[in-house]
């Protein structure tokens, strides 16, 4: 908790600032050598201050190339006191963004690291492996420190498993969502010595899948250092991730001491582990892994899960096959009866996708998006009902009029056998598309299954009795249980990064579509009881009123999306830029300039929620597009501009900038190279976060450049993307590009601009930029700063 307390007092840790450059790695540096000095003999620690420099290119974020100069790592080994072959690592990060205390992201992280250390090496017991603990200073800018560490450390060669601690949120369980690739015996590690497990391989391919907008040093590690690895992050409380409100006080110590102790233990085992340095020996395969309810976690081989859930769904089809075509002389007729149920239940399902995913749409159009990210029950009473109804709707007019007069019992009966098919179908394609998810539906198929031909005799003989409906029930109990367990997780994690998520995607529909899904599966196998019961209608009337006050409710705006509670705050994300850009021509002349403001709203919502506090920031002022600048000449700090529309940002005029430190952009040298190739050289001075951006004209392509490998990577859109940062008292920036250009380009063959960020010190916010945000309400998050923008053409 101290070592927490006094990163967080330093303040945000920007990359290339002296709280993150100095304070911060002065911090640390102290601290261990306090913990160095009361040690045992049993180990020897070794500490190093590594600087790198390096360039890499990476397909996050649609793809763009990164290059850092001067960054910082901490590394500390603590190894056996006659030394290691072979070590495991264990990475946080003590940067932040700009803006913000960054307390769980990552500062407690390095504190549960220092204490293990701390902790290690008391111990009179050696390890047989050496544990390097490496403080990185720069992952914030997308990776930088790990690449540096992992591709020019001396250290990283003897690294044979990693755990990278990380956040999502703000304290709470830290969930282990991604694991290997391969390497099973890690999981293993995992389950074996972890004290509070909490992971789940359904995290683990969510994540992986790329539709959260977000990634980990565990990629650069996996990537560049063909290490296995586990990743844990803290998920809890996202909505003030990456905020002003990211704060120590707001970790609670039970968070602190769960983590520590699990990570301390999984360290430890991993540190005298045989298998660490044979890993290679054990690499093979894939693992299906989840906690139980956060007791105890269930983790077996992929391949012995495929074995399960392929019998699982043989077994079911084969019950299926036998009722269905049995007797023979009713096999056509039984397989119409089952098909045409079969198709009911797809059909129903929908029906309830569309006219919940409908209602979605309208609360998104008439601008009450997000009316449930500060009230969570408003989307379940306003999507889950609506789909609870529409499912029941749909059964209960097949009942009435397809359905007449046909017996209750068997009606019940088929409507079971329906979902059954579906979902052995599922775990079938699911396991057969290699994903370890499947363990879901092998739960769906063999725990119903069970049940059924438990109470088959109680059900033919006497129907839908109370012994009946507890017996059912009972069978049920472990895949809801679990389902409503992992349903609340994913909910959890997934509603806070709607505020986030950019103004192209409809939040609302997205939560709606999952609310379906959830409704979907709970209710796959009490579609029978539509069929047995007498009446649907008081649930039908019930499901209706509180659907539709609640839209009413909706509609009428009572809901606010946000909250500034000091206890609880779910802000509005807001980002400004000051900005100042510049236009040259060919012959270097500045032919357009302008100034002002740039302001993305980071939700669906945009500013339509902040016009009536700050009425000058309304639709009059929308970004325009300069279409012959590579992404709209406007100052991406990351090439995220997909995430936005540009009718969802905004441009207020605004005095020109004049950084007390401006850019510095020079031409080295132009060459004309082999094959019709023009190789264009510069050189670039300026703040610790820069910008690239480059657009080959017409005609021209763009072979190759100085930067990552050699091969330049496009973004989306078409344009190439350079983010550049550096630590303190960093060399001028050189690089080179190479086009292939036509034989007439009287227009240039590149178009390149160059943005400068100031996140820190005196030219961080200027006057107005100050008075603007002053005037921002209580309930957003407006993170602030001043760039300025050169376009050029060669």
């Amino acid at each position: 908790r101290a070592y927490l307390d006094n990163i967080t007092a330093i303040g945000p840790r920007t990359v290339g600032s002296p709280e993150n450059e100095v304070l911060a790695v002065n911090y640390l540096l102290g601290q261990i050598r306090a913990i160095e000095r009361e040690s045992t003999d049993a180990h020897k620690i070794s500490v190093d201050v590594q600087r790198p420099t390096g360039s890499f290119s990476i397909d996050f974020l649609g793809g763009f190339t990164s290059y850092y100069a001067n960054i910082t790592n901490v590394v500390v080994k603590l190894e056996p006191r006659n030394g290691a072959e072979h070590a495991v690592l264990s990475n946080c990060h003590f940067d932040s963004v700009p803006n913000t205390p960054g307390a769980s992201d990552d500062a407690v992280s390095c504190a549960v690291m220092l204490e293990i250390l701390n902790t290690l090496s008391k111990s009179s017991e050696p390890l047989q492996h050496a544990v390097i603990f490496l403080f990185n200073g720069a992952e914030e800018n997308i990776l930088q420190a790990s690449h540096g560490f992992i591709t020019q450390h001396e250290w990283a060669k003897s690294i044979r498993a990693f755990i990278n601690l990380e956040a999502a949120g703000v304290g709470g369980k830290e969930l282990v969502f991604q694991t290997g690739p391969e390497n099973p015996w890690l999981v293993q590690a995992y389950v074996v010595a972890a004290k509070h497990p909490f992971a789940s391989v359904v995290a683990q391919e969510i994540f992986q899948s790329g539709i959260i907008p977000a990634d980990t040093d565990f990629r650069i590690y996996r990537d560049f250092g063909n290490v296995p690895g586990i990743d844990l992050a803290f998920i809890e409380n996202g909505y003030i991730y990456h905020t002003e409100y990211d704060t120590s006080d707001r970790i609670l110590t039970d968070s602190i001491q769960r983590a520590g102790d699990n990570i301390l233990a999984v360290l430890k085992y991993l540190a005298t582990s045989d298998k660490l340095a044979k890993s290679f020996e054990y690499r093979h395969g894939n693992v299906v892994f989840f906690d139980v309810l956060g007791l105890f976690v269930l983790a077996y081989p992929a391949r012995v899960g495929t074995i399960m859930n392929y019998i699982t769904a043989a077994t079911a089809f084969l019950y299926l096959s036998k009722k269905v075509l049995q007797p023979k002389t009713r096999a056509i007729h039984n397989l119409k009866k089952f098909f045409t149920a079969f198709g009911l239940t797809l059909i129903s399902w929908v029906c309830t996708l569309v006219a919940v995913l409908t209602v979605a749409v309208f609360v998104s159009v008439i601008g009450r998006s997000l009316s449930w990210y500060t009230h969570f029950y408003v989307s379940v009473f306003l999507y889950g009902t609506a789909a609870a109804a529409t499912l029941i709707l749909v059964h209960t007019l097949a009942k009435k009029f397809f359905y007449k007069n046909m017996n209750e019992q068997y009606l019940g009966d088929i409507f079971f056998d329906a979902p059954l098919m579906i979902w052995s179908i599922a775990l079938a394609v699911i396991t057969q598309m290699g994903l370890c998810s499947a363990f879901i539906c092998t739960l769906w198929v063999a725990f119903p299954l069970l049940a059924k031909l438990m109470i088959h005799k109680e059900f033919s003989q006497k129907g839908a009795t109370m012994k009946f409906v507890m017996m059912y029930m009972l069978g049920m109990f472990v895949p809801y249980l679990y389902m409503m367990y992992l349903s609340w997780t994913v909910f959890e994690m997934f509603t806070p990064i709607m505020g986030r998520s950019g103004s192209e995607i409809l939040p609302d529909v997205v939560l709606a579509a999952f609310i379906v899904v959830i409704t979907m599966i709970l209710s796959s196998y009490f579609i029978n009881f539509i069929y047995l019961v007498k009446s649907t209608k008081p649930t039908l009337i019930i499901l209706t009123t509180v659907f539709v006050v609640t839209l009413i409710l909706v509609c009428s705006g009572i809901f606010f999306p946000y909250s500034s509670d000091a206890a609880n705050p779910k802000p509005k994300r807001v980002f400004l830029q000051h900005t100042s850009r510049r236009f040259h021509d060919l012959d270097g002349n500045v032919v357009k300039s302008d100034s002002g403001i740039w302001i993305n709203g980071f939700d669906y919502n945009g500013i339509s929620h902040i016009t009536p506090h700050v009425p000058e920031i309304n639709d009059t002022i929308r970004t325009p597009c300069e279409e012959q600048a590579p992404f709209c000449g406007l100052p991406w700090i990351l090439p995220v501009h997909f995430m936005f529309r540009l009718v969802k940002n905004w441009y207020l005029p605004a005095p020109e900038i004049f950084p007390r430190s401006p850019i510095h952009f020079k031409v080295l040298s132009k060459e004309l190279m082999p094959w019709n190739s023009v190789r264009l050289s510069f050189e670039i001075s300026g703040p610790s976060h820069m910008s690239l951006y480059v657009r080959p004209r017409e005609g021209s392509a763009l072979s190759t450049w100085s930067l990552g490998d050699g091969v330049p990577v496009a973004s989306l859109g078409g344009d190439y993307f350079v983010f550049y940062s550096h630590g303190l008292q960093a060399t001028p920036w050189h690089f080179w590009v190479e086009l292939t250009a036509p034989e007439k380009h009287s227009d240039g063959i590149v178009s390149l601009a160059v943005a400068a960020h100031y996140f820190f010190g005196e030219d961080q916010k200027s006057p107005q930029l100050y008075a603007l945000l002053e005037r921002f309400p209580n309930w957003t998050f407006s993170s602030g700063w001043s760039c300025t923008y050169d376009l050029f053409v060669f």
